[in-house]
């Protein structure tokens, strides 16, 4: 449960900006073109963009107790549109579960770690800026990939991917950081999606089209890897 409604700290220069910048036209609307329909019309706009952008830098208050070895947490608020097994030619080399979460502009944009575990690899990839929930956005455009090690359930691999409007992608983690499931991980700006590659035997948790909340839904239970 959330305890408070919170403003993520790369949302505070921003929304003062914006707010800054809507009273000041609306004052200037409300001096010059007072009892006019556009001056009523743009108000309730700028009250109802100002509350999306709000929503849209909002930090859940979610956090998790103990090191919930095992499960894989949503990464962020959004909706499945990828459940699917794959191979992952970059940096696992095998089959992989490939999860992919779409983030609207309706949904928290904060990224959360997927898993407790150690960065093993973090590294940025310059690239196109395709509608984030497309198929082809997960290999095409700008992303960062984040390799997570867990103490018992091998390599796990989560991308932070932007989408046509986003421009910027912030990442927290670093390489050689131990890190818990549902610490913070970074912010993508607008629109964008975030993928998750798991162990083929993992007992996955949610269906597309499924709504998940980060740091409150599991999206699998993972399998311990047999030591060789």
């Amino acid at each position: 449960m959330e305890k408070k409604f919170q403003i993520h700290k790369e949302g505070k220069t921003p929304l003062a900006r914006i707010f800054s910048v809507l009273v000041f036209i609306n004052l200037i609307n409300f001096i010059f073109l007072t009892d006019t329909y556009f001056t009523t019309i743009f108000f309730f706009i700028s009250v109802l963009f100002f509350a999306m952008t709000l929503n849209f830098y909002r930090s859940p208050d979610r956090t998790y107790k103990g090191d919930l070895h095992g499960l894989v947490n949503a990464p962020t608020d959004g909706r499945i549109v990828t459940i699917e097994k794959v191979t992952e030619k970059e940096f696992l080399h095998d089959e992989r579960i490939k999860i992919s979460i779409f983030m609207s502009l309706f949904n928290a944009h904060a990224n959360w770690v997927p898993v407790t575990g150690k960065i093993v690899h973090q590294s940025h990839v310059d690239g196109n800026f395709h509608a984030a929930y497309l198929p082809k956005s997960s290999s095409e455009n700008e992303h960062t990939n984040i390799l997570i090690e867990t103490p018992e359930y091998g390599l796990i691999l989560t991308k932070q991917i932007a989408g046509a409007m986003a421009r910027r992608i912030i990442t927290y983690v670093k390489e050689g950081e131990e890190v818990h499931i549902g610490s913070p991980l970074g912010f993508i700006k607008l629109g964008s999606r975030m993928d998750i590659y798991l162990p083929p035997d993992s007992d996955i948790l949610v269906d597309i089209g499924e709504e998940v909340r980060a740091n409150v839904t599991f999206l699998a239970r993972l399998s311990k890897q047999v030591q060789e």
